[in-house]
């Protein structure tokens, strides 16, 4: 981080009643929870034994 770019983010922190350092960690923490947040979700899970119960009971009978 260059001179001008840490001058800006200490103004930042004095204006939010941080330190500096405080200021670069809060900062660090809402960039890895905005990744994280960007991960794709989870595949969905086959369904379960009353799941399946509820298909077949919605299934035409066999003739």
């Amino acid at each position: 981080m260059n001179e001008s770019q840490r001058a800006y983010e200490a103004k930042r922190a004095a204006k939010a009643g941080m330190s500096l350092e405080k200021w670069l960690q809060s900062k660090a923490r809402e960039k890895e929870n905005a990744t994280a947040a960007k991960q794709p979700p989870a595949p969905p899970k086959p369904p379960g034994f009353f799941g399946r119960l509820l298909e077949r009971a919605h299934k035409p009978l066999k003739s």
